[in-house]
């Protein structure tokens, strides 16, 4: 947008130069072609009444005089045709064409006494002509020669002059286009900035009032209206987190009464439902605790685009101690989830770890609790199903892959399987809360990464972990961790406090 409205701007003030620079010009060479004129006829004048003077006293010697005298002076020459001869100085003959149709034209009494105008190249000289005598008889013609280099010269430094001008203006003039086409447009900039960011996050910084009065008063709506959004998701994105929070307690006070009310049942009826509402309630408290971490995940991630410029790469916050290496984390997930996948017939294969190996800047308990929920889904959706782990190093990445054989999910099922409690329609009946892979999203854009799923081959689900690779030791990865590390501390501890 700014490259076209300096554009227009750009356009509109060279052509104002150009009409400008053309209208100064012509003006200068009308002055200077009338100024020529003015003195060159006057000397025509002056030839013509001295000729004819002594073309009435029958003496041309003084005229020759004065013609020599002219020509001499101002390097033009003169031709005086009389009666009685033809009068020549400064080299000019009637043999030249536009001497000669001068001297045909004055013979009929017609004047040549208008010079063209001036242009900064051209011939070397023009003739200026007219007749003398008396009013019924025309006793004799002054050709006059005007020498136009003087004032060619003349023009051609004006003509310089004007074209530094104009272009010094006109680097002014798109100076000026581009301070004011970016005071005009930077609040446009950082809106559609704070549009994107708000639209991501939930939340966008308060947006500096300048630019035009009325982007600065759009500016002071925008962030009014962010603010009071963002308040509004912050509110209920903590009133999820309490009340999941809070319901634990009844929660596990129901269980607690339902334990001890099966010590009192007899029948293996009543003992049955008893048990299929202990299933239920344990299926609640798996939900409540996946809305706590997801509650958890989207305030980290959020937290982390509030701290990240829009469009800018994002870090991890909050306790990853500099380049991390993933493998230890994913087998010791693996060997966790082994005697989980013996029981539902699953296998679990630990790729071997890469050479050298592959770091990058992630949270170590959140990279666990990423990998243990890949893991566990596909034990659970996938039963007797083989399951890979590896980290797979890219160019410039880190690949943490959760592979297996199963049933897969389809296209949609994919672009869906991040939603909040999506489930696959084939899966209803197998318990679950269906946030583990919202969980994982979030997690994963919190530490500046993403979750890919896609489609094995031949058949089956690969979940994927993609981070920014970072070289081990990186001093200014240290740093940062190290300084995310004390800020979560510190919220930690604050919450604890609270």
């Amino acid at each position: 947008m700014k490259l076209r409205v300096l554009g227009i701007l750009s356009v509109l003030s060279v052509l104002l130069v150009i009409l400008g620079s053309t209208a100064i010009l012509a003006s200068v060479s009308r002055e200077l072609t009338q100024e020529l004129q003015i003195k060159r006829v006057t000397a025509l004048n002056r030839f013509a009444q001295v000729a004819f003077d002594a073309a009435a006293a029958d003496e041309s010697e003084g005229l020759q005089t004065e013609m020599d005298r002219y020509s001499e002076l101002y390097g033009e020459g003169v031709l005086i045709r009389l009666q009685g001869g033809t009068l020549r100085s400064g080299g000019l003959s009637e043999d030249r064409a536009d001497v000669g149709g001068a001297l045909a034209r004055a013979n009929l009494n017609l004047s040549d006494t208008t010079l063209a105008p001036l242009q900064p190249f051209g011939p070397a000289s023009e003739v200026l002509s007219r007749s003398f005598g008396s009013a019924s008889q025309v006793l004799g013609e002054v050709i006059l020669e005007v020498d136009l280099e003087a004032a060619r010269q003349k023009l051609r430094e004006r003509w310089l002059l004007v074209g530094l001008a104009a272009a010094a203006l006109a680097a002014v003039l798109l100076l000026a286009a581009a301070r004011v086409t970016g005071w005009v447009l930077r609040p446009v900039h950082r809106l559609n900035s704070a549009v994107t960011e708000l639209e991501a996050t939930g939340r966008t910084g308060q947006l500096p009032e300048d630019g035009p009065p009325e982007l600065r008063e759009l500016s002071r709506s925008f962030s009014t209206m962010a603010r009071t959004v963002s308040n509004s998701l912050e509110s209920q994105r903590q009133l999820i987190a309490d009340t999941s929070h809070e319901l634990r307690n009844p929660v596990g006070a129901l269980r607690l009464r339902i334990d001890l009310l099966q010590l009192e049942l007899q029948t293996v009826r009543q003992k049955d439902a008893a048990a299929g509402v202990l299933a239920e309630l344990e299926h609640v408290e798996g939900i409540l605790e996946g809305v706590l971490k997801l509650a958890a995940a989207e305030h980290r991630a959020g937290e982390d685009s509030a701290r990240s410029p829009a469009g800018a790469s994002r870090r991890p916050l909050g306790g990853a101690q500099g380049p991390l290496d993933p493998y230890p984390i994913l087998q010791e997930e693996a060997e966790r989830a082994g005697p989980a996948a013996r029981r539902s017939g699953a296998t679990i294969l630990l790729h071997s770890p890469p050479e050298p190996a592959a770091h990058t800047v992630c949270h170590p308990a959140e990279l666990a609790q990423m990998v243990a929920e890949l893991i566990n889904n596909a034990i659970k959706y996938a039963p007797g199903a083989h399951i890979s782990v590896a980290v797979r190093p890219r160019p410039g990445a880190v690949w943490i892959e959760v592979a297996d054989d199963g049933p897969g999910l389809s296209a949609d099922g994919r672009a869906a399987a991040t939603g909040r409690f999506w489930r696959s329609p084939r899966n209803r009946g197998t318990r679950g809360s269906g946030l583990g892979m919202t969980i994982v999203d979030k997690l994963a854009a919190a530490n500046g990464g993403r979750l890919v799923l896609a489609a094995a081959s031949p058949h089956g689900l690969v979940a994927r972990l993609e981070f920014p690779q970072t070289a081990a030791g990186s001093v200014e990865d240290v740093a940062a961790g190290h300084e995310a590390a004390a800020e979560q501390d510190a919220a930690t501890g604050k919450g604890q406090d609270d």
